[in-house]
């Protein structure tokens, strides 16, 4: 008998579930919701246009991209590749950008974290002094020292190397800038001090807390670096002379100022090989803008 008022309410109670669940009303899409999924999907579609026409013409013969747009590629991408690499060997020009923007972005980052690090939580005397110079240092531009930059250069003996195209990128003022004011808003003070009271050294502090802490911000600004370091053209133009150590963009300008700009397809499949770089470095790390925009949103 008890047994079966025990099943007889067991019943009753899935049946009210049930009842409830089905009585749920349904989620519907705001009409201002919809308006701006369809907003953004528009703007979407646009910003993907250009990029599309980019490798859609990169396959088509420059008597087909002049006589109009077409979504359908073409088939003369061999003639396309071939007439560009009889003026330009751009996988040298590729390697030599790449081997650059790498070793930027992971100098940049490091001593960047390390530096904004310091600002952060070391007391020492001069702190807000260097600090407002390097905010006034971000807000002048790179090209007004172009020509003493080149002098130095020339005296030091490193013209025509990529040492000053790497080394000088490595100290990004707006780099220190953006993780020292992100830091502050992440990593409490209580944790570097638990770790010293363990005794922790300052430089493994340093790398096994602060580092993994830093890391969204320090994934958001590599890049930002990588993309200037490999859209850089009047620095290597200026420090570089031999052709075998050009970069890709300086290449790329040589290739619009010769034959081949006839070729509007050669033109467009060079510019679609540049690009690729960018578009995969954005496509790994864009999920760390996300976290790092976030990061002090919630206030504790």
């Amino acid at each position: 008998m008890i047994g079966k008022t025990a099943v007889d309410n067991s019943l009753s109670n899935s049946v009210q579930k049930k009842s409830v669940i089905e009585t749920k009303p349904k989620r519907k899409i705001s009409i201002p919701k919809l308006l701006i999924y369809t907003v953004l999907i528009v703007m979407a579609i646009v910003c993907f246009i250009p990029f599309l026409m980019m490798l859609v013409n990169a396959t088509r013969s420059n008597e087909a991209i002049l006589s109009g747009f077409t979504l359908l590629p073409g088939s003369a991408i061999v003639e396309n590749y071939q007439t560009m690499m009889s003026y330009i060997n751009i996988w040298a020009g590729f390697k030599n950008s790449l081997i650059i923007s790498v070793l930027v972005t992971l100098l940049s980052g490091y001593f960047s974290a390390l530096t904004a690090y310091g600002f952060a939580f070391y007391v020492f005397k001069g702190k807000n002094a260097m600090f407002v110079f390097m905010l006034v240092m971000m807000m002048v531009p790179g090209q007004l020292g172009l020509i003493g930059f080149y002098e130095l250069c020339k005296n030091l003996g490193i013209l025509d190397t990529y040492i000053p195209l790497i080394i000088p990128a490595a100290a990004s003022p707006f780099v220190v800038f953006f993780l020292r004011q992100y830091i502050l808003t992440t990593l409490h003070p209580s944790l570097i001090e638990a770790a010293r009271i363990d005794g922790a050294s300052e430089f493994k502090i340093f790398h096994t807390i602060a580092i993994p802490i830093m890391m969204p911000a320090i994934a958001t600004m590599s890049i930002f670096t990588f993309i200037g370091s490999w859209n850089n053209y009047i620095m290597p133009l200026v420090v570089l002379f031999s052709p075998e150590k050009f970069t890709l963009p300086v290449l790329m300008g040589f290739l619009k100022g010769s034959q081949v700009a006839q070729n509007l397809g050669s033109m467009y499949l060079g510019i679609a090989i540049s690009v690729v770089p960018i578009m995969v470095a954005f496509l790994f790390l864009s999920k760390y803008i996300v976290n790092s925009i976030s990061a002090g949103s919630i206030k504790e």
